[in-house]
């Protein structure tokens, strides 16, 4: 089969050249075109145009930075791709639609090991050749200094440094236990995330203040470590509920401990919510999911991501921005809450 002329046929990637030669132009006049820059007749640049979409010609993210300082790309910077953080992303997916910016997700934590400092790392990776800009979701430390505007996600540290998005911890804690308290329940233990964490503090002292509000006294033998890790919330979850005074109720500080929850309980042959209800923290995809679906705190996890994007742009711009937005948190009731049985 022969090639139409002037059409190169060499596996691989589409080079500058190809481009001139394909559309019968000097590499200069490619150079002004795919740069945006004046001097081309618009047949030619039409003509041009055509030939970069159909050979799926792309400039270097590098050499564009090095030509005009920006790359039109921002960073997300997440430590892996769980749960959590695929939300945000689909949320700041959709806010960029339409603003001329493209995507670059990094995972800083694939190997699954704990590295601290992997988002000082990934920043000075990609910071000024390869991004504009740059979302980190749940940095685990305070962030360095950078060439480039930084907005951080719901930080461990809380908000402090750079600009920050986040959602109101203690607000969403507090409203899980009125609601259990509003069931009728009293004994209701909470399984923590992180001590070191920000977010993890602050949901258990709404905890506390929703049992203080309510003339309740806080059992210390009701409360267990998770870690946010579901392996670790199944394992103090089965302590916790297999002891002759078991709570009524668990609050677990996020979804996945939540879940954890509920195998626990299973593995013990308890039922959700007759003889334990179960509540969350976040409203991941996975809560709508379990059996019996999961009553959880919800975090508007697409509207953070927005959120994020929205003060990154406006970084971009050169204009003012708060340095920091914390959006509301509501309660979505499920099935794994009930009042408690009867004595």
């Amino acid at each position: 089969m022969e090639t139409a002329p002037g059409v190169d046929s060499s596996p691989g990637r589409a080079t500058i050249a190809d481009v001139a030669r394909a559309a019968g132009v000097s590499i200069p006049t490619v150079s002004k075109v795919v740069n945006h820059r004046d001097g081309v007749a618009p047949a030619t640049m039409l003509r041009v145009q055509e030939v970069v979409e159909r050979l799926g010609y792309e400039t270097s993210l590098v050499a564009r930075s090095l030509r005009s300082s920006r790359t039109g790309v921002i960073g997300i910077l997440v430590p892996e791709f769980e749960p959590f953080s695929t939300e945000l992303l689909r949320g700041i997916s959709s806010a960029t639609t339409g603003t001329g910016y493209e995507l670059l997700a990094y995972a800083g934590l694939l190997t699954g090991a704990s590295q601290p400092g992997w988002e000082r790392r990934s920043l000075s990776r990609l910071s000024g050749t390869l991004i504009d800009g740059a979302i980190v979701v749940t940095p685990s430390t305070a962030l360095p200094s950078s060439s480039i505007p930084v907005v951080a996600i719901d930080p461990h540290t809380g908000p402090e440094g750079h600009a920050t998005v986040d959602t109101d911890n203690e607000g969403g804690a507090r409203i899980a236990v009125e609601h259990l308290l509003a069931l009728g329940h009293t004994r209701i233990a909470h399984i923590h995330g992180r001590a070191d964490l920000a977010s993890a503090q602050l949901r258990e002292a709404g905890y506390r203040a929703a049992l203080a509000a309510a003339g309740i006294p806080v059992d210390d033998a009701l409360l267990r470590a998770g870690d946010y890790q579901e392996g670790n919330a199944a394992a103090v979850a089965r302590e916790l509920l297999s002891g002759p005074h078991r709570p009524t109720a668990v609050f677990a500080a996020n979804d996945s401990s939540a879940i954890g929850v509920l195998h626990a309980a299973a593995d013990l042959g308890l039922r959700v919510p007759e003889d334990v209800s179960v509540i969350g923290f976040d409203d991941v995809p996975q809560a709508s999911m379990t059996t019996p679906p999961l009553t959880t705190v919800a975090q508007p996890l697409a509207e953070l991501g927005a959120s994020a994007v929205e003060m990154l742009l406006s970084m971009l711009r050169g204009e003012p921005t708060p340095e920091h937005v914390r959006l509301a948190t509501t309660l979505q009731v499920r099935r794994s809450t009930a009042p408690p049985a009867a004595d």
